[in-house]
């Protein structure tokens, strides 16, 4: 068994919520306080929170945290209470399916067709009073719920207590988004039960973030794997991706591998250098992760055909091709034509490839895709590491 620095290098998973946040404490006690009626005097009231904050300033980490510390409380008071968080990103922010997720923690079995997303919502509501329990709800990355449904949809959400006079009010929320600007969209009478109570997550300063790092770095490595400079650089690097701690715990991780892979003995400033080097500027491992199976296998099927192509662009077609042979190798079914140029639009707006429509001269006019600033045979890497996980869990 070879040699590590590592000691549990789960905790610099995106999952991983530690025991304690540094330096979110007043945001967390400012939660405690705005959701403290569910352990005094629950149904009587209901209460939706706004988390703001740019990426990586620990939203999804603190609601996270805030969430399994409310849910401790609640049992020990023999309250009937959940708590459930989910990233409408994953649903592509449909709220039928967001709601089926928040429904089947008391029901597993509830089918996931059949039901619009409003009759969904009445049967949870249904569901909670059968139950006599009360649920925050956090839905993070809002942003995309707003985009896709509307104010309708936020309406419903916002103003549910009021179709149901009379009755034990038990569904509260946290909405989680990096800024207010998509609220912009939505009507008056909308936006204006949405944004009663706000908190807003700063970016971390550089001493923050070898803090937070410091903590990381005593959970996740041997003792002297990682020494003080080198977690003020990876600290450095971080405040100058706008204080992102999720882009440090990132490279930290990567810097590991680095030290690992050169049997280094600790992690030096030169694994530090080479990890920074080899991260994908716009697609990190968290967003690959939230990709679905075949659009992860039809981006694979772009690095591969980039890396043995020196070409700017390829024809939709090709990468179709090129697809089907991915496809043949995970033996997965290929999905059509349409749902191929779907995938390659949701990246592109993504960030990751760029798509434009071009004439060809005997068809017409044909989609083109290009891969303008990753580097083909790192994102082939880290799609092949993925997809492995994927495979093995199976």
């Amino acid at each position: 068994m070879p040699q590590t620095l590592f000691k549990d290098e789960s905790k610099l998973d995106i999952n991983y919520i530690p025991a304690k946040l540094p330096h979110r404490e007043p945001q967390r006690r400012l939660l405690s306080e705005f959701f403290g009626f569910i352990l005094r005097c629950p149904e009587r009231m209901s209460q939706r929170v706004i988390l703001t904050g740019d990426v990586g300033t620990g939203k999804t980490a603190l609601a996270q945290h805030f969430g399994a510390e409310i849910t401790g409380e609640a049992n020990k008071k023999g309250l009937k209470f959940r708590y459930v968080h989910v990233n409408c990103r994953e649903f592509r922010g449909a709220l039928q399916p967001i709601l089926h997720r928040a429904i089947t923690t008391f029901r597993p079995n509830f089918p996931a067709r059949g039901y619009g997303a409003e009759e969904v919502l009445a049967m949870l509501m249904q569901v909670l009073d059968e139950e006599e329990a009360t649920m925050i709800l956090t839905l993070d990355e809002f942003d995309s719920l707003i985009e896709k449904e509307g104010s309708d949809a936020v309406y419903k959400l916002t103003r549910l207590q009021e179709m149901r006079q009379g009755k034990p009010q038990r569904l509260s929320f946290i909405f989680i988004m990096r800024d207010l600007k998509p609220t912009e969209v939505l009507d008056d009478s909308a936006r204006s039960t949405l944004q009663r109570s706000v908190i807003r997550l700063e970016r971390y300063g550089k001493i923050q973030l070898v803090d937070i790092l410091s903590d990381r770095v005593k959970l996740a490595f041997e003792l002297g794997a990682v020494p003080e400079d080198v977690v003020d650089l990876v600290a450095e690097l971080a405040f100058s991706e706008t204080g992102n701690a999720r882009f440090g715990i990132e490279l930290l991780w990567r810097a590991g591998k680095y030290a690992d892979a050169n049997d280094a003995g600790m992690i030096h400033p030169e694994c530090v250098r080479q990890a920074m080097s080899s991260i994908v500027p716009s697609m990190r491992r968290s967003e690959i992760e939230s990709l679905g199976l075949h659009e992860r296998l039809f981006l694979l099927a772009v690095a591969r055909y980039f890396k043995e192509n020196e070409e700017v662009y390829a024809s939709l077609s090709e990468l179709e091709k090129a697809y089907a042979v991915i496809c043949e190798e995970y033996e997965e079914q290929p999905n059509s034509h349409t749902q191929l140029w779907s995938y390659s639009q949701y990246l592109s707006k993504l960030g990751v490839l760029k798509t434009e429509v071009a004439s060809a001269e005997t068809r017409g006019r044909t989609t083109r895709v290009s891969l303008p600033s990753i580097p083909a045979e790192e994102l082939e890497r880290q799609l092949c590491g993925s997809l492995g996980y994927e495979r093995r869990r199976r």
